[in-house]
């Protein structure tokens, strides 16, 4: 018998192709840079099944190509860049999987806010210049205990980011228009505020909230001075809820004493006005800003087991099984079939 087609458009674990390569035939990318979009329409055309990646497009192009597909398996928690009709129409499963990134981008938010705070690359650059010689009054930064954290969004993150910051000693505000029950706020220490008021009230604030239409550039110059003077904003989010260039100016101003990112406008592309690249003056600012390049959920093991959970997804719909990740229901087209391959 055949085996069934099977692409993966970025670098996977060896465990996934273990997995998936013990049934199936593979066509997957060996670097660590994506799949590039040409390849991936000729190879889709005979694939029965794909795994994609976040900035993988599936649209009407890719469907119409995908003849024989009967599974689009994303590495996403919800569909995104996804035609989901001409999927379902098609009859391919489109899958998700569950949020397995939620504690690493927590533990990473705490650490950027560590590391802006106490400049932590700057000290680590002097040490490196080979200028220090011992012990000296300088380099001095803010400390958690006893300050004020506000959370702005308060999902599967934000909760997150609130449980590990229980042991810092610090009021935990959050503002979300989806309160929590209160025996949730409860357990996690946390005051519901408005957003004004949060962000008047926070020494510290942390993004945790969706990018929406309505979420986009919801700090700006306006909100960023409505924080509390010298306070730090940390950005775990998405890059377009935030104004760059304002934070730019607040921080050159001194309004805004530091700015830490692991996100950034320039990788919004659903927007077609998104920037090129990342403000230069962020970039330029090494005593008040700290950055980390997208790697919220850049744990080894987390990210095996997302890309596992997307082949046994794989598997089931091959096997002619509904994936335990569907999202759609596909119809069955007209001069296809649904028979299992296994």
């Amino acid at each position: 018998m055949t085996k069934p087609r099977v692409v993966i458009t970025h670098w996977v674990h060896s465990e996934v192709i273990d997995y998936l390569g013990a049934q199936c035939e593979l066509i997957y990318n060996r670097s660590r840079e994506a799949m590039p979009r040409h390849t991936l329409l000729k190879e889709i055309r005979t694939a029965d099944a794909v795994m994609l990646f976040g900035k993988d497009l599936m649209d009407g192009e890719m469907i119409a190509a995908a003849s024989t597909l009967r599974i689009a398996a994303a590495t996403t928690i919800r569909p995104k860049n996804v035609d989901m009709d001409a999927c379902t129409k098609r009859g391919i499963w489109y899958t998700t999987v569950p949020d397995m990134r939620h504690t690493p981008a927590a533990e990473l938010a705490i650490g950027l806010l560590i590391s802006v705070t106490r400049m932590l690359p700057e000290g680590d650059r002097f040490i490196r210049s080979g200028k220090f010689n011992g012990w000296r009054a300088d380099h001095y930064g803010t400390g958690l205990s006893g300050k004020t954290l506000g959370i702005l969004g308060m999902g599967a993150l934000g909760q997150a980011i609130a449980k590990r910051l229980e042991g810092f000693d610090m009021k935990l505000l959050y503002a979300d228009p989806n309160p929590l029950s209160k025996d949730r706020e409860y357990a996690l220490k946390v005051l519901r505020k408005s957003q004004d008021d949060l962000l008047a009230s926070s020494d510290f604030v942390i993004l945790s909230l969706p990018l929406l239409p309505e979420t986009r550039g919801i700090i700006n110059a306006d909100t960023i001075w409505k924080m509390k003077k010298h306070a730090y904003l940390v950005n775990m989010a998405r890059g377009s809820v935030v104004d760059e260039a304002a934070v730019v100016k607040t921080l050159e101003e001194g309004r805004l004493s530091g700015y830490a990112a692991d996100v950034f406008a320039m990788e919004d592309d659903m927007f077609s006005d998104h920037p090129e690249n990342i403000h230069p003056a962020l970039v330029k600012n090494h005593l008040h800003t700290v950055f980390t390049p997208h790697i919220g959920s850049a744990v080894d093991d987390v990210r095996r087991n997302i890309t596992l959970d997307a082949a046994q997804n794989i598997l089931e719909a091959i096997a002619g099984h509904r994936p335990h990740g569907a999202v759609n229901q596909p119809e069955v087209p007209h001069g296809t079939t649904s028979e299992p391959f296994f």
